[in-house]
């Protein structure tokens, strides 16, 4: 398990691909290789990746390509930096919100303002996963517990800001519009979401659709 609050930006020293699989060696911020072994699990960008290799302050991920192709680890290229956390331990405490390092979708920057002292990105997703995104919920993105300002259900955007610390210690900094990035909703939220989606379709039967439309023509947020 993963909490959430980022350990500081990695940068990827070599990649080898092979037919199925990358191998990515990575510098890990600092201090986040001590007490590393092999067989740990490593969130790079959000996705749990497990060590197969140590030296000094590098470590070596084997990437699967099912893994690659769903998330933006594929997108990856030498000298291209990540989001690094170490595995959560055992009576540590929980500044974000747990995380599992599966990731659910990738979400893309559609927008980005920068007022004083803050850096405000909008991100895009496709249309069923934007029921699990609530207005001042958690939401995982690139391995970060971030928390939502808003949300436009109609559009399938949302927006979150961003401090100076945590741009300090993400790559959010960098981030422009076209930018992917690996989403994790928060698991409770889904379990709510779904068990209320299940109930009102047992319910109402082929009657939901032509609710959901209705809300969504006079301006609400349908049952989603």
């Amino acid at each position: 398990m993963f909490t959430g609050i980022v350990k500081g930006p990695g940068r990827i020293e070599s990649l080898s691909r092979l037919p199925g699989l990358a191998t990515f060696d990575i510098l890990l911020p600092e201090g986040a290789e001590k007490d590393l072994e092999i067989g740990a699990s490593v969130a790079v960008d959000g996705v749990c990746l497990t060590v197969t290799g140590t030296i000094g302050r590098c470590a070596r991920f084997d990437v699967m390509q099912e893994t690659l192709a769903r998330t933006t680890l594929g997108e990856l290229a030498v000298g291209s930096t990540v989001n690094i956390e170490r595995a959560a331990r055992d009576g540590a405490e929980i500044g974000g919100h747990p995380l599992s390092g599966h990731i659910d979708v990738v979400a893309e920057v559609v927008d980005v303002q920068q007022p004083e002292n803050n850096r405000v990105l909008t991100f895009a997703v496709p249309a069923p996963w934007i029921r699990y995104v609530f207005a001042k919920g958690f939401i995982g993105l690139n391995g970060a517990s971030l928390t939502v300002a808003s949300v436009d259900k109609q559009q399938s955007t949302f927006t979150v800001w961003l401090i100076p610390e945590t741009l300090r210690m993400t790559t959010f900094g960098s981030k422009e519009r076209g930018a992917h990035i690996n989403m994790e909703i928060e698991r409770a939220t889904q379990v709510t979401v779904d068990t209320i989606r299940d109930f009102l379709e047992e319910r109402l039967g082929p009657l939901l659709p032509q609710l959901e439309s209705l809300v969504e023509k006079l301006g609400g947020a349908a049952p989603r």
